[in-house]
């Protein structure tokens, strides 16, 4: 190849590697973020630190469809996610009911974006009906540590709610329906169990069927939203803007069903952007 040539080209690739460049710095990546915690068939968190469950398929659907978009997750708990919240190690969290302790926080929160709904559990015996759960005070309970219950009205303190209910913690809704199963009623007579985790449970375990009684009462039904830093790198509208083409080309429609959940009531007919 002449010396000429080969200078052109050269000068060409090099030119083409700065405008790379200008563009990368002209339009960089928004870097948020998420927090995240066992909440399953909503959100969970693997040993490589991936988000799975819904979360997990809205996370990576997401940067598919947002190229200057990059998603890190943080894992917290139920009962610490408020304080890493506080201490700036998550911008945003998704799924949070606007009643579960973020009022008095400096958020911004977006339009419900899904909906569920928790039911009480127990073991089926003889002469037992859906009469048992009409006061489940007088049952020993078992719960999920950090969460908010309509029965001890949002209520997330340990020691306070041990004060007024006999009731054991756990980190795990296996766990809890296992204890159930166990037939031990001095430590679990009743759970606390969402739908669509007792729906999966059930596909998987159909022999359940069998030994769970169900209430048809609800401890709480909650619509479930983005919550964001006041001053965080995105408000949570941005990220229902984000959001914006998973909803229209029907893919969070798909991804919501995936996992045997609900949108609220009018959210596809009724979804404008702010």
């Amino acid at each position: 190849m002449p010396a000429i040539h080969r200078s052109t080209r050269t000068l060409a690739l090099l030119t083409g590697t700065l405008a790379l460049s200008w563009l990368s710095a002209a339009y960089p990546k928004t870097e948020i973020t998420v927090g995240a915690y066992y909440f399953p068939p909503v959100a969970e968190v693997n040993h490589e630190n991936e988000a799975q469950g819904l979360l997990g398929d809205l996370i990576a659907g997401l940067e598919a469809v947002n190229d200057d978009l990059d998603i890190q997750v943080f894992y917290t708990s139920p009962k610490r996610r408020y304080l890493d919240f506080e201490a700036g190690l998550f911008d945003v969290i998704f799924f949070e009911s606007a009643n579960w302790g973020w009022s008095d926080r400096k958020v911004t929160l977006s339009r419900p974006i899904l909906t569920d709904e928790e039911l009480y559990v127990a073991l089926k015996k003889p002469g037992r009906d859906l009469s048992f759960f009409e006061d489940i005070s007088r049952h020993s309970i078992v719960a999920m540590s950090g969460y908010h219950y309509g029965f001890a009205d949002l209520e997330t303190d340990s020691e306070a709610l041990q004060a007024r209910f006999h009731i054991e913690f756990s980190d795990s809704h296996s766990r809890n329906l296992q204890l159930i199963k166990a037939d031990r009623p001095s430590v679990a007579e009743v759970a606390i169990i969402s739908r669509s985790y007792l729906q999966m449970h059930l596909s998987e375990n159909p022999e359940d069927w069998r030994k769970l009684l169900i209430s048809d009462k609800l401890d709480q039904s909650y619509q479930l939203r983005i919550v964001a830093r006041e001053d965080g790198p995105v408000s949570a509208d941005d990220m229902l803007r984000f959001m914006a083409p998973l909803v229209t080309n029907g893919s969070y429609r798909l991804m919501v069903e995936k996992w045997g959940l609900q949108l609220p009531a009018g959210f596809l007919t009724g979804f404008d952007l702010p």
